[in-house]
C-alpha cells in the first residue's frame, strides 16, 4: 500500500521502539537540530507542521512514542492512526532490536497489510566500539526478507537523520507528483522536513499525555 496524501494531504509518521534507543532524539535532531545526551522518558508527543510542496500544503505529523510496553490499546491506536512507521533500535542494544521484530509483526497485523511503509532504524550508530548489532545482518533481514527500508543513524552526529524522514515519505505519493527525489534540487538541504522552503507556513505542537 503507497502512502496516499492526494485527497487530504495530510500524513502521519510513528516512531515505535523500546525505551533509550533514540526516537525522541531523532525527531528532536530532525525538527530542531538539536541533540539533549541525557534520555528523557516520553509520554507521547504528537507534532504537526504544514509545508508548501510544489503550491501543495500538505500537514505532516510526527508521533513520538514511549518505549513502554505498559500501555498496549495506547500503541493499538497510534499503530491504527498512521500512514508510516519508523521502528527504532540501538546498535549496542540485541534487545532493542528483537522489539522492532514483535512491532512489525504487531503493525501488520492491526494494518492487515505486508506493504505498510516501514523503515527500521538503527540508531546510535557513532557507538561503533559499543556495536553489539550487525548492520549487514539487520540489511539482509530488513530488506530481503521483509521487504522494507533499513538505515543507520546517529541522531548525536546528526548522520542519515534527514534520510530517514525522506526515506519514510518517498514511500508516498504526493500531490500532483511532487514526490521526493534525492536529486530534487529543492530537496537538497531538506530541513527540518521534507522539501527546502523560505518559512514553516503553520507550526503547531501538541503533547498527549496519558491520564493518571
Amino acid at each position: 500500500m503507497s502512502l496516499e496524501v492526494k485527497e487530504k494531504t495530510q500524513v502521519r509518521v510513528v516512531f515505535l521502539g523500546a525505551a533509550g534507543v533514540g526516537k525522541t532524539a531523532l525527531i528532536r535532531r530532525f525538527l530542531q537540530d538539536t541533540f539533549e545526551p541525557k534520555h528523557r522518558r516520553t509520554v507521547e508527543e504528537l507534532h504537526s507542521k504544514e509545508y508548501d510542496i510544489g503550491g501543495v500544503k500538505v500537514t505532516v505529523e510526527i508521533l513520538d512514542t514511549s518505549g513502554s510496553y505498559s500501555f498496549p490499546a495506547m500503541r493499538k491506536l497510534s499503530i491504527q492512526n498512521s500512514d508510516a512507521f519508523a521502528l527504532v533500535y540501538a546498535v549496542n542494544d540485541p534487545e532493542s532490536l528483537e522489539a522492532v521484530k514483535s512491532l512489525r509483526d504487531e503493525i501488520l497485523e492491526i494494518k492487515e497489510d505486508k506493504y505498510t511503509p516501514i523503515v527500521v532504524v538503527g540508531n546510535k550508530a557513532d557507538r561503533e566500539e559499543e556495536r553489539q548489532v550487525s548492520a549487514d545482518d539487520v540489511l539482509a533481514t530488513v530488506e530481503m526478507d521483509w521487504n522494507n527500508s533499513y538505515l543507520e543513524a546517529s541522531a548525536k552526529e546528526n548522520s542519515n537523520v534527514v534520510e530517514v524522514f525522506k526515506e519514510l515519505l518517498q514511500q508516498g505519493d504526493f500531490p500532483e507528483g511532487h514526490r521526493l527525489s534525492a536529486t530534487d534540487e529543492q530537496n537538497q538541504q531538506l530541513h527540518p522536513v521534507i522539501m527546502r522552503r523560505a518559512e514553516v507556513l503553520i507550526h503547531k505542537e501538541t503533547t498527549w499525555r496519558k491520564p493518571n
